[in-house]
């Protein structure tokens, strides 16, 4: 605390600070984006002023007329942001720029290289806001008002970027806030009026609201005679289009007015992978603006951080992350819809109940969905692949969610397969039907803990013997996905690994040959089943192993075993669990098991082979001790 009662000098959160330092040492190639920045932030405390005007109308005060400024000063090398909108009261100020308090902050942080390129791309995804300022700032100043306030409870803050700012009351005749960059010398070109207009018209052309610079002077006859010419006030004009741009017909809005106006709702640096604008009129009137980013947020995988569409009622905005009108698993989503239908009052709770939402919210659904139908079916399909690698297993949330799009979205769903060498997932359901075998009736999957676990199951050895192609889904998400994922096109899912096998009019000519194989392999069979009668719910013989001994087998109606590791792992208490045990009979390993007279003997051979099926599945033995000990005794025989 300074001498002054009202001055404090407070350091910066942590994370501001690191951020700062980041941005200032990463995106000095990019420097203009501060000005984006500043003005969307401008922008955005407009939009609030006008909600929060909508119940409390003398918050306008005596300045009806919204508009962003922007002056430079050549001299002063300084440029300033100035708007009339909500303004911030002492708190909000330490609270919005003295700290980040944006979820996955701690995730963002850890994952910068210290690759000054990758990191730009990073930070640019985290969004940066006013803390861009500082990329071409020796000092920053911001005076604010909050609407509704004294003229007396203005704020004056100040920082050079570093470990600390100071904050002090100041008088403020207007509300809103006014932003003074205090440029650096190597920055003073944006001291000058036409680049900062260049900037303007390429950031924030789409911008709702007017933005305001001083119109150029014109040469007036006094200063031509050369006498000092009378001062006036300075005349403003509009630098921006001014209008809502999803308000605009598609055919007036460019690609690149398409792409900033994603920056703007986003605050993301990096362009969107597609987007989908229309006009809805009818029973219904409104216009959606939607757009796929290309890289997901760090919060992702938090089902509870805000999310959501921006919503404006009669081109007023309402409010930011209206989750009401996309479903969960859609939640990359971003964008902006416009309802002429809804009141201006409009509340959460109102949404959750308004039947003209639930309305606009099937058809939106349909309309994302439909978007990146279109995106897969692109001739490159490099943009698809980006989509699923960032939000593929989101996606993978639907057919859960949203039972009447699954088959849409069923569609859209990519996988591995028993095709593919590498852990790529590129594969439809509509390609791996188009090279189902003549007589196969089944899409056959495995479900593993990872791709090189899936890959080298011991299930998929008589798949491959016959040419049958498999699905291999590794993802943690994947055995709850196909627990509502039934059927596609007609034909059912298979688990590889549970159940008997059946692998319908393809294994017909098989069935008598493994009649004749679990009737030879009787007595063992009942061998195995005592001497691993606490581990195993039943043992039998099998035909669908060609090099393994054993593989393990889930019941019908048996929980997966990567479901059980899932609800284990978040404290689920679990039932204990008996799989079934498969035997191949004719691998040399089983056979010599068959022979083997001394019972002390044969059950721990039958052990070994018991916990290497299960290790062979990803699981967890339950006493590796034994196990090793186990094996030690048949190395150490083995040796003499």
């Amino acid at each position: 605390m300074t001498a002054d009662a009202n001055k404090e000098t407070l350091g910066f959160q942590t994370e501001a600070k690191q951020l700062l330092h980041l941005m200032i040492h990463s995106l000095y190639s990019n420097q203009e984006i501060f000005l984006r920045e500043l003005i969307s932030n401008a922008s955005d405390a407009i939009d609030k002023l006008r909600f929060e005007a909508l119940s409390n109308e003398s918050l306008l005060e005596s300045d009806p007329d919204l508009s962003i400024r922007v002056e430079v000063d050549k001299e002063a090398n300084t440029v300033s942001i100035s708007d009339n909108g909500s303004g911030m009261s002492r708190e909000e100020v330490i609270e919005n720029l003295g700290t980040i308090a944006k979820s996955g902050t701690a995730q963002f942080l850890e994952s910068l290289t210290g690759d000054q390129q990758k990191d730009s791309q990073l930070i640019g995804q985290f969004g940066v806001g006013f803390y861009s300022s500082f990329i071409v700032a020796e000092r920053v100043e911001v005076l604010t008002r909050r609407a509704g306030s004294a003229v007396a409870e203005g704020v004056h803050w100040e920082s050079a970027g570093e470990a600390e700012f100071s904050i002090e009351s100041a008088e403020k005749a207007g509300r809103g806030t006014t932003v003074i960059v205090h440029l650096k010398a190597d920055c003073s070109e944006f001291a000058d009026d036409w680049r900062v207009r260049s900037v303007i018209k390429k950031y924030s052309d789409h911008i709702s609201v007017p933005v305001l610079m001083e119109k150029p002077a014109a040469p007036v006859a006094a200063e031509e005679a050369g006498e000092e010419p009378a001062v006036s006030e300075p005349e403003f004009e509009a630098i921006n289009e001014a209008t809502a741009l999803w308000t605009r017909s598609r055919s007036e809005v460019s690609d690149e007015e398409y792409t900033e106006f994603y920056k703007h709702v986003s605050h993301d640096f990096e362009e969107p992978l597609s987007w989908s604008h229309n006009k809805v009129e009818g029973k219904l009137e409104y216009s959606s603006l939607l757009y796929i980013p290309q890289r997901a947020p760090f919060d992702l995988w938090n089902r509870d951080s805000t999310r959501g569409v921006k919503l404006y009622v009669q081109r007023t905005f309402i409010m930011d992350d209206a989750e009401q009108f996309l479903p969960l698993y859609l939640r990359f989503v971003k964008g902006v819809v416009d309802s002429n239908d809804l009141s201006l009052n409009v509340s959460r709770e109102i949404l959750q109940q308004d039947p003209a939402v639930e309305s606009m919210r099937s058809s939106l659904t349909k309309r994302v969905l439909d978007m990146l139908g279109k995106l897969a079916k692109a001739e490159a399909g490099d943009d698809y692949a980006t989509f699923w690698k960032e939000f593929g297993q989101v996606l993978k949330e639907g057919p859960a969610e949203d039972f009447g799009n699954k088959e849409k979205i069923a569609k859209l769903l990519r996988f591995a397969t028993t095709h593919t060498d590498l852990d790529t997932q590129d594969q439809s359901l509509e390609d791996y039907c188009g090279r189902m075998q003549e007589g196969q009736e089944k899409i056959f999957y495995v479900v593993a803990e990872n791709f090189n676990t899936a890959k080298s199951s011991p299930h998929l050895e008589v798949f491959r013997k016959k040419g049958i192609e498999v699905l291999f889904l590794s993802d943690r998400v994947d055995d709850w996905l196909m627990n509502h994922l039934m059927e596609f096109d007609g034909k059912h899912f298979q688990d590889v690994a549970r159940g008997e096998l059946d692998l319908g009019e393809l294994s017909e000519e098989d069935k008598q040959e493994h009649e004749q194989l679990a009737k030879d392999s009787e007595s063992l069979v009942e061998r195995l089943k005592a001497a691993l009668a606490e581990q195993v719910e039943e043992v039998r013989a099998t035909s669908r192993l060609t090099d393994s001994p054993a593989c393990l087998v889930v019941g019908d109606q048996d929980m997966g075993a990567q479901m059980r590791r899932i609800m284990e792992a978040a404290g689920q208490s679990m039932p204990k669990h008996k799989p079934i045990l498969e035997v191949n009979p004719r691998h040399p390993l089983v056979e010599k098991l068959d022979q083997e007279a001394d019972e002390d003997r044969f059950a721990d051979l039958a052990a070994i082979i018991f916990d290497q099926a299960n290790l062979a599945e990803g699981g967890q033995l339950e006493d590796p001790a034994a196990y090793v000990a186990r094996l030690n005794k048949l190395l150490l025989e083995l040796s003499h």
